[in-house]
């Protein structure tokens, strides 16, 4: 299966269940309380976080999506602290404020390393409250996918309403499940549990094949449209009617911590699959998403870039068009693996032999070529109005598509100078009749230890001389 990136800042996606307020507590101890058998802890940091349902939209938002998080709190400086967290990542919050429960708060205390308690602070009693349904269902018309993400606190009591809302939008309804009643997620697209909560609900599993076929009937009894289960250092398996069982094994390198990994998975899956990806790529993309964050320590996320890279490890993906800060991703990357970057820009209007000459012979002086192009706005100030001839994500498609060409990124600046600084590459290179000290982020790559080559344009070959062809 050949991965893509999708652009996830195109899509919207709705997350409805669940919110809760992680609090952390820092602090050293050196002593034992003299009034119960417990350590004393001088606490020396606070951090506050986004947790259940709304660790899922942080989840999304590091995508780049547009999301909207829909979930009840109290009337506390709880609520006014998740809900200030979450706006600051751009998310949309919906949030039913009930005055006889708190926000589900979970306070965890630590030193050296070791979490010394927890405290939770919670009515988890059931939450029917029709506006929480309502808002799903007016969320979900014109949503790319909604999520419910149960974790048993009362917000999602009627969920099989929104699921019903969600099937009548027309919009897939991906649900992470809880608890042993799966039959009140019935008619959902898709359920992600993990292979314990699968088999607490199906029963255990002797091998792939049985979890299989427990899965396809849990599928057929639940009219779901798909299953994922997720595996921990097994991987996943998809089942996805009318398409044979995919098992895609894990991509963990190492795992330091596998806290939040569930929310990763559902909220790459929603993602992927809003942004038009087939739910085998989706799941795909999400298997790759997982083995990333749990090499991170606490609740993480991940960014498109860091996916990127990871496909790009794999052989797919590959040659990217990169923003800058992806870009920027790959290089800390490369450099790992001690290869030699090359870097070279232009407006590249109209592709020709004589730059795919150039090209081509920048590469030979390093492993790796990144493009950098003007954007249409730079173009004209540089060449006039009538230019340039093909848009910027036309140009950078078929410079990507040249075998020499890794990456591709564009700029918005008359020159590269402040991305070539940025970047930093082995090589800068560009074509012509400059001098080194002429060429814009020369210095500073000279500085940094790199080179500057001038390399020549073949006779003959030239954007005007196409266009005047053209013009007659």
């Amino acid at each position: 299966m050949t991965l893509s990136i999708p652009d996830f800042s195109k899509t919207n996606v709705v997350v409805a269940g669940d919110v809760m307020l992680d609090q952390y507590l820092f602090g050293a101890t050196s002593r034992i309380s003299p009034e119960a058998p417990v350590p004393v802890v001088h606490v020396q940091q606070t951090d506050d976080r986004p947790g259940g349902a709304a660790n899922v939209a942080v989840n999304l938002a590091s995508l780049g999506v547009k999301t909207r998080l829909i979930g009840a709190v109290g009337d506390d400086a709880a609520a006014s602290t998740l809900e200030s967290l979450l706006q600051a990542q751009g998310i949309d919050c919906s949030f039913a404020c009930v005055n006889d429960r708190p926000t589900i708060t979970k306070t965890r205390v630590q030193s050296r390393g070791q979490q010394l308690i927890r405290l939770d602070q919670e009515n988890a009693a059931e939450l029917r409250d029709k506006a929480l349904v309502d808002a799903v269902g007016e969320a979900a018309v014109g949503a790319g996918a909604v999520i419910l993400s149960d974790y048993g606190k009362g917000a999602l009591t009627d969920v099989r309403g929104m699921i019903e809302l969600c099937r009548e939008a027309g919009v897939p309804v991906l649900v992470d499940p809880k608890g042993r009643d799966f039959e009140k997620y019935r008619g959902a697209t898709l359920l992600t549990p993990n292979q314990g909560e699968f088999e607490a609900v199906a029963g255990h599993c002797v091998g792939d094949e049985e979890l299989a076929t427990r899965g396809w009937q849990m599928v057929e009894e639940l009219d779901l449209t798909a299953l994922l289960v997720t595996r921990s250092e097994k991987g996943m398996m998809l089942l996805e009617t009318g398409n044979e069982p995919l098992f895609l094994s894990t991509q963990a390198r190492e795992v330091y911590d596998v806290t939040g990994a569930g929310d990763t998975v559902i909220a790459t899956l929603a993602g992927a699959l809003a942004s038009g990806q087939s739910l085998a790529s989706a799941a795909a993309l999400a298997n790759i998403a997982a083995g990333l964050v749990v090499r991170k320590i606490g609740v993480a996320t991940v960014t498109p870039g860091e996916i990127q890279v990871a496909l790009h490890q794999r052989g797919q993906g590959g040659r990217g068009l990169v923003s800058r800060d992806e870009l920027l991703v790959f290089m800390g990357e490369a450099r790992a693996r001690n290869e030699r970057i090359v870097m070279t820009n232009g407006c590249f209007d109209i592709l020709h032999a004589g730059h795919v000459a150039y090209l081509e012979e920048a590469k030979s002086l390093g492993d790796r070529l990144i493009v950098a192009v003007n954007d249409d706005d730079s173009v004209r100030r540089l060449k006039g109005e009538s230019r340039p001839i093909n848009a910027l994500e036309d140009r950078m498609l078929v410079l990507a598509g040249l075998a020499a060409v890794d990456w591709v990124v564009p700029f918005s600046d008359d020159t590269p100078a402040a991305l070539i600084a940025a970047v930093l590459p082995d090589v800068l290179v560009k074509g012509g009749d400059y001098q080194p000290d002429q060429i814009a982020g020369g210095k500073e790559v000279l500085e940094n230890g790199g080179e500057v080559r001038v390399l020549s344009f073949r006779d003959g070959h030239s954007t005007s001389r196409i266009i005047d062809k053209l013009s007659g």
